[in-house]
């Protein structure tokens, strides 16, 4: 049996792409009689799991619990540390995996690192795992250096981390082709003894299925009333509401637009971003953009994505990002940024367009105007990109085959 310790999400819980990751991971291989699993969660604070409160969970103690057949392990996080938890977090998780390593005699294991955080510290980690036989994998998650909320200080620590971090891994899995070729183009003979870094391309998923809900839920008529909408009456956003996914690119061209339509966005907001993009748009004077909070529902934001006329996608930053995908694999029409990291993903399967003024207005402008047969072909096509690449269960057998290798 080849045991595999996950690191560096919150928990096994649906709160963001590396927990459902590790949810999802978990869930298909719980049968699996080769691979046994062991995830760090978070005992307290932002994204913890209160296994208690969780279906399917099975309590070993204070502190450990299966879930999916997984052996979970919580970690306390002194929250005074600010932001600073996440590097506690993952360094005391690599302590206690080694420790479970070294009481369960467990031979060649493998620790799976999520994110660039501990760069600093990981050469220590590295030769400890090593000399308990085990080897280290890495996911290096998009350009974290390039995110807009981090000041300057912070932006060059996680550049600094993530090339610690590759150095000292012995396989880097790139949920991206573009971050894989990055990771070359920056860290070729820079690894342990000049050796360019091993890696491999392993995509995130995506489910294929509809949604539960049928269109006549009390559930989905009561979001629509709140909201005023209605099924096909409105263009949808999903995502983190940060400068680097562009909204206020697609908040000022939706206002540039001849749309009839909504704008629904669906994000947890920040009122000082939302503040100064209100300075500088005045997007509250223009009835059609809809900020209708968060759902958390998976259920139901499955059908709120089936329902949308159209999908847009502005992220810039990141590798295949879990929010695209499961456009995708829902909404027919989809409109993303024109960047490298997402016509990995959707291909000719989607309608692409540039922060230069004037070019998405004009392209929503088109997209009303669209053949219904034409979007309807788009989302077959969507879909099938879905289904042949990014399911799933194609991602968790390709994951099965890189860990028993």
């Amino acid at each position: 049996m080849q045991h595999v310790f996950l690191v560096g999400a919150k928990s096994l819980g649906a709160y963001g792409g590396y927990e459902t990751f590790i949810n999802k991971l978990t869930e298909y291989h719980q049968n699996n009689p080769n691979i046994k699993y062991h995830v760090a969660c978070k005992a307290n604070g932002d994204g913890s799991m209160d296994p208690n409160q969780t279906d399917g969970v099975t309590i070993i103690n204070d502190h450990e619990f299966e879930y999916h057949n997984a052996h979970c392990f919580q970690v306390k996080i002194p929250e005074k540390l600010g932001a600073a938890q996440a590097l506690y977090y993952d360094a005391e998780s690599l302590r206690i995996c080694c420790e479970i390593i070294k009481r369960e005699q467990i031979e060649n294991p493998i620790v799976y690192i999520m994110a660039c955080r501990i760069g600093p510290l990981m050469k220590r980690y590295y030769r400890e795992i090593h000399e308990l036989g085990g080897r280290v994998f890495l996911n290096p998650d998009g350009h974290e250096f390039m995110r807009a909320k981090w000041p300057k200080p912070v932006r060059k620590y996680w550049k600094a981390s993530e090339k610690m971090m590759v150095k000292w891994s012995d396989l880097v899995i790139c949920d991206s082709k573009t971050i894989e070729e990055y990771i070359h183009e920056c860290y070729d003979k820079k690894g342990i003894d000049g050796r360019d870094p091993v890696t491999t391309f392993i995509a995130y998923g995506a489910e294929t299925r509809k949604s539960l809900l049928p269109d006549d839920s009390e559930k989905l008529q009561d979001w629509y009333r709140e909201h005023g909408l209605k099924p096909l009456s409105y263009y949808l956003v999903v995502g983190r509401f940060v400068p680097e996914n562009n909204y206020e690119t697609m908040i000022r061209e939706f206002m540039r637009s001849n749309s009839e339509r909504d704008f629904a966005i669906i994000t947890n907001v920040n009122d000082k971003f939302l503040d100064e993009l209100e300075e500088r748009l005045h997007f509250k004077q223009d009835k059609r953009i809809k900020f209708v909070g968060t759902v958390y529902d998976p259920e139901l934001l499955m059908k709120i994505r089936e329902n949308a006329y159209a999908y847009f996608h502005g992220h810039e930053v990141g590798g295949t990002n879990p929010s695209l995908l499961e456009a995708l694999g829902s909404t027919d029409l989809n409109l993303l940024l024109n960047v490298g990291f997402n016509r990995e993903v959707a291909e000719n399967a989607a309608v692409y367009w540039t922060k230069k003024d004037g070019n998405l207005a004009a392209l929503i402008d088109k997209a009303d105007r669209l053949d219904p047969e034409k979007r309807a072909q788009y989302g077959r096509m969507a879909k099938k990109r879905i289904r042949d690449h990014y399911s799933w269960q194609y991602i968790c057998d390709r994951y099965e085959e890189e860990f028993l290798k």
